[in-house]
C-alpha cells in the first residue's frame, strides 16, 4: 500500500523546472532578434545559417543589411586571414596604416572618382549611429545653426543625437530625456500618392513659419526600419533644390540602403542628386566587421584635429575586407548586372506572392533593388508570416511603425536557387497564416 501511495505521489508531483539557458540567465532584457530567431546559431556560409543542432536556415535578413556579401565570404575571408597571419595592425585609432592607405586609395579610384564624387572621408566610431552623430555635429558646426530637418518614419540610430532624428515613438521613449533641435517633415507620399510633400517642406521653410532655419536636412532614400518606404527621384531632387535655395546641407543616410542594396553602390546614384554629406556603415566593411564612414564635401571639412574622435575609429581589419569588396565586386560592371538579374528574380517572386494572396491578405509591394518589403493592411500578418517562415527555415524580419511590413534583405551574393527556395518557404508561410 505504501509503495503504491509513493508511486501516485511521484506521478502527481510537478516536473522539475528546466534551468534557464545562459542567455536568459545573464543577458539583458534589451535583446530582441533572438526572441524571434530562437535557435543558437553555430556556423554560417553565404546565405545560410546553421544552428548548433544542425538546423539550416536561408537568410533573407543579412545581419540587418550588414552582410550584403553573405556570411564568411571566401574572398573577403582570405584577405582577412592573410592580413592577420602577417601581423597586420588591428587597432590603430587614426594612425596612418598600410591597410587604411590601401582602402582609401581603392575607395577613391574605384568608387568615388568614377562617379565624379569629390568627398573627403571621415572615420568616426564604428557604427552607423556614430556616423550620423558626426554628420549632424559637423553640419551644426559649419552652419552655426542647431535645428535639423528629419522625416516621418525615419530611423537614424539609437544614440541621443541620431535618436532625435528617429520618428518611432517606442524607440524615442528609451532616451529618458527630451530629444530636441529636430523638426519633422512628411516623407514622400506620406499623405498619399497625390500629395507632393516637398511643397509642404518648401512652404514651411519660408520666413514666418516659426521653424528655426535648419543646419541640415537628413533623409534615407529608402526607409528601412520605417517600413521600406522608397522616395521617388523627383521628390529627392526637389528636396535637394530646396536645401540649396535656403543654404541648408543635404545629408543622405545610406547606412542600410547603400553599398549596393538598391542596385548601385550608393542609393542616390539613380536619383540624380549629390548630397553634401553621406553616412555609410553596415556593409561598408563587407564582412560584418564594425566600420562607418562620413563622406563630406571638401569645403565642409572644418573640424579641428581631434574635435570628433573615438577609440575604435580605425578598424584596420574592416579596411582590409572593405578593400577586398571593392576590388572583387565593384571594379567592373559584371557584378552590378548579375545583381540586377537577381533583384528582378526576387521582385517577380514577391510580386507573384503579393498578387496571389491579395484577396485573403490585402497588401502592397514596396522598395527597389534588393531592398523590398510587403506591407499588409492587417498589421498583425507580417509578424505571423515571419514566424511561420522561420519555422520553415527562412529568416526574415519585419519593419514599420506597427511591424506591418515584411522586409527582405537577402545578400547580394545569394544564389538564384536560394532565392527560389526562400520564396517557396515564404509561400507556404503565407498559405498557412491566411488559411482559416
Amino acid at each position: 500500500m505504501t509503495a503504491t501511495l509513493n508511486y501516485s505521489l511521484s506521478k502527481l508531483a510537478p516536473a522539475a523546472p528546466q534551468p534557464l539557458d545562459i542567455f536568459e540567465l545573464k543577458e539583458s532584457n534589451v535583446r530582441s532578434y533572438c526572441r524571434d530567431f530562437t535557435a543558437t546559431f553555430h556556423t554560417a556560409e553565404g546565405s545560410t545559417l546553421t544552428s548548433e543542432h544542425g538546423q539550416v536556415f536561408i537568410d533573407f535578413f543579412s545581419g540587418a543589411g550588414a552582410l550584403n556579401y553573405g556570411h564568411n565570404n571566401t574572398v573577403l575571408k582570405a584577405a582577412l586571414l592573410d592580413y592577420i597571419g602577417n601581423n597586420g595592425i588591428t587597432h590603430g585609432l587614426d594612425f596612418k596604416t598600410t591597410a587604411k592607405k590601401a582602402f582609401l586609395t581603392t575607395f577613391e579610384e574605384q568608387i568615388l572618382a568614377p562617379r565624379n564624387l569629390h568627398y573627403k572621408v571621415q572615420f568616426p566610431g564604428p557604427t552607423g549611429t556614430n556616423a550620423v552623430e558626426a554628420a549632424i555635429k559637423l553640419a551644426r558646426k559649419y552652419t552655426g545653426r542647431q535645428n535639423v530637418v528629419a522625416f516621418t518614419n525615419a530611423f537614424h540610430g539609437m544614440s541621443l543625437g541620431s535618436l532625435a532624428l528617429t520618428s518611432n515613438p517606442r524607440k524615442r521613449a528609451g532616451a529618458g530625456v527630451s530629444l530636441n533641435n529636430v523638426t519633422f517633415m512628411p516623407y514622400d507620399r506620406y499623405f498619399g500618392d497625390g500629395v507632393d510633400t516637398s511643397l509642404y517642406l518648401a512652404n514651411m521653410l519660408r520666413s514666418g513659419s516659426g521653424i528655426d532655419k535648419p543646419a541640415a536636412i537628413v533623409l534615407e532614400t529608402v526607409q528601412g526600419e520605417g517600413g521600406v518606404n522608397s522616395a521617388s527621384a523627383d521628390w529627392v531632387r526637389a528636396v535637394q533644390a530646396i536645401a540649396r535655395e535656403h543654404d541648408i546641407l543635404l545629408i543622405i543616410d545610406d547606412i542600410q540602403a547603400g553599398c549596393g542594396r538598391t542596385g548601385e553602390f550608393f542609393s542616390f546614384e539613380a536619383l540624380g542628386v549629390t548630397p553634401d554629406i553621406v553616412t555609410l556603415s553596415k556593409s561598408i566593411s563587407g564582412y560584418g566587421l564594425p566600420m562607418s564612414l562620413v563622406l563630406l564635401a571638401p569645403h565642409l571639412d572644418v573640424w579641428e584635429p581631434g574635435e570628433h574622435n573615438g577609440t575604435f575609429r580605425g578598424n584596420n581589419l574592416a579596411f582590409v575586407t572593405g578593400k577586398a569588396v571593392i576590388d572583387h565586386y565593384w571594379s567592373n560592371t559584371e557584378f552590378a548586372q548579375t545583381l540586377k538579374d537577381k533583384a528582378d528574380q526576387l521582385h517577380q517572386g514577391l510580386l507573384g506572392l503579393s498578387l496571389s494572396f491579395a484577396e485573403k491578405a490585402p497588401n502592397r509591394l514596396k522598395g527597389r533593388g534588393f531592398f523590398r518589403g510587403i506591407e499588409f493592411e492587417d498589421s498583425a500578418l507580417a509578424q505571423k508570416i515571419a514566424a511561420r517562415a522561420y519555422a520553415g527555415g527562412l529568416i526574415i524580419e519585419t519593419s514599420g511603425i506597427d511591424n506591418q511590413v515584411l522586409k527582405f534583405l537577402p545578400a547580394l551574393t545569394i544564389t538564384p536557387a536560394q532565392i527560389t527556395q526562400g520564396l517557396h518557404i515564404l509561400k507556404q508561410a503565407f498559405a498557412e497564416v491566411t488559411t482559416p
